[in-house]
């Protein structure tokens, strides 16, 4: 029997020109959160966060972009990619924590919605085409695909443009180490619902939100420097991130897995938020562990880290359209192919998607 299955039929992404490589940071004085000067140069700074977070370079934008301007782009390439006229789109779904940030005025805007401003700058006159932002940490744009795929199932909608879209380096304190992690990006889909009579699009999802202890572990605090002005940036317990997600994103992975009534061989890929290359590593190997696994294949989860940095809600959707358009060396992902899309950030909340092509 025919049923409507969730399908992307467009990618699209925006990778900034601006390569910083960690040299970049050679000249910063990064204190610790007491705004006290560390016992290491800042060279051993650099050299390690690159060793625990696998990070040789980042993309930030040009002055003259916003978040919504590079939104707009992945969007254009996705809608591209479907091949669709986009004022079939019925809704426009925008993952972001900031809003646009202007690159001489680091106050957060968001008023319009970036989704509204997105809708704007494709030219998109349907009023039935419903726009909305989406702040969900790192899993908001996941989480956008996760609410697509409830309209989609209700069968009055057709067809959903989902982006990611992030500019990190314009709320990153100078001061803090951390700091070097962050970059920006953006990443768009197009989801459609379409009847089929095989398995195929989304296949399954689990969510979580966890607060009682973990809610403030991502948030917006001072600069660590006392003299600087009083700019709230964005602030990290990394240590406690660490456990946090290697506590549960295992566990959130499996239940989505489970639910697909898929097996761990079944899967092809992890596409799994490029946050800590060591800190996904370990979360592949404890999930490997929950099905008394060990040998996990080499080419199972492709990796961007290394040359983009974590653009947060962009970091997935980017991973997908780079693999879909043949521009990640030996990962592919064919008609058939089962894999998972994963998540974990502020919140802090946790999504795993089981997806079939």
């Amino acid at each position: 029997m025919a049923k409507i299955s969730s399908v992307i039929t467009g990618t699209g992404s925006y990778i900034p020109k601006r390569k910083i490589s960690n040299s970049y940071f050679s000249d910063h004085t990064f204190l610790t959160p007491k705004g006290e000067q560390f016992d290491k140069s800042t060279q051993e700074i650099i050299d390690k966060l690159e060793e625990i977070t696998g990070i040789k370079e980042r993309r930030y934008v040009t002055d003259d972009l916003l978040a919504s301007d590079i939104g707009t782009k992945a969007s254009e390439k996705a809608i591209e990619s479907a091949d669709i006229d986009p004022e079939t789109i019925d809704y426009i779904i925008v993952a972001h924590n900031f809003g646009d940030i202007r690159a001489d005025n680091k106050k957060v805007d968001m008023l319009p919605s970036l989704a509204s401003r997105i809708k704007q700058n494709l030219g998109i006159k349907n009023p039935s085409c419903v726009a909305y932002d989406l702040p969900f940490g790192c899993p908001g744009w996941l989480q956008g695909l996760i609410q697509g795929h409830y309209y989609l199932q209700s069968g009055d909608v057709k067809r959903i443009l989902v982006v990611g879209t992030e500019t990190l380096s314009r709320i990153c304190d100078p001061h803090d180490r951390d700091s070097m992690i962050f970059s920006d990006g953006a990443g768009a889909t197009i989801l459609e619902g379409q009847e089929t009579n095989e398995q195929k699009g989304i296949l399954s999802h689990a969510t979580r939100t966890d607060t009682e202890r973990e809610a403030y572990y991502l948030t917006m605090g001072p600069s660590y420097n006392p003299d600087r002005d009083d700019t709230l940036y964005i602030k990290m317990k990394g240590r406690r991130l660490y456990q946090y997600a290697l506590s549960n994103v295992p566990g959130t992975v499996q239940r989505s897995i489970d639910k697909a009534d898929i097996n761990l061989d079944d899967i092809r890929k992890v596409l799994i938020h490029q946050a800590n290359a060591k800190m996904d590593q370990a979360i592949i190997k404890q999930l490997f562990k929950l099905y008394n696994r060990s040998a996990i294949p080499s080419d199972l989860v492709p990796m961007t880290i290394d040359w983009l940095g974590n653009s947060s809600v962009a970091t997935i959707p980017t991973l997908l359209d780079l693999i879909i358009r043949g521009k990640m060396d030996s990962h592919t992902l064919d008609p058939g192919d089962a894999f998972i899309m994963a998540s974990v950030g502020a919140g802090m909340n946790i999504n795993s998607v089981a997806y079939r092509m």
